[in-house]
């Protein structure tokens, strides 16, 4: 039985840029920056103290290796407690989010990462 999420794929343009986005504006940290040495890198990046982390791949070798993969941004959602200060701090680092609205299972906002891929906060207390 699975009993928890570990990591999750996520496939960029420009590994460096992402890094850059997730770290400077998100604030998550690097957990590990591997390199094979033949232009594999893997990029591990999460919150602090989370238990899942997200791993960054370069879209296109990850496409040239295993074409039959679906390389399209997975739907997240993460969690934060004060959802109006997260949006606040998003919007002033130039990130593009969106209004916060209610929603059956609480309140959430959207924000575009720095290749337009776009991910959901929900607040949790």
């Amino acid at each position: 039985m699975i009993n928890k999420v570990g990591k999750i794929m996520l496939y960029v343009d420009n590994q460096d840029e992402a890094v850059d986005f997730w770290t400077k504006k998100i604030g998550f940290i690097v957990i590990s920056d591997e390199n094979n040495g033949q232009g594999m890198r893997w990029i591990e990046i999460a919150p602090r103290d989370a238990g899942t982390s997200i791993v960054l791949h370069n879209k296109e070798l990850i496409a040239k290796m295993s074409p039959e993969l679906n390389l399209g941004t997975p739907s997240l959602i993460f969690f934060a407690e004060n959802l109006e200060q997260l949006h606040s701090d998003f919007s002033n680092k130039n990130i593009i989010v969106g209004e916060i609205v209610n929603m059956p299972s609480g309140r959430v906002f959207n924000f575009a990462d720095s290749e337009e891929n776009y991910f959901a906060v929900m607040e949790k207390m």
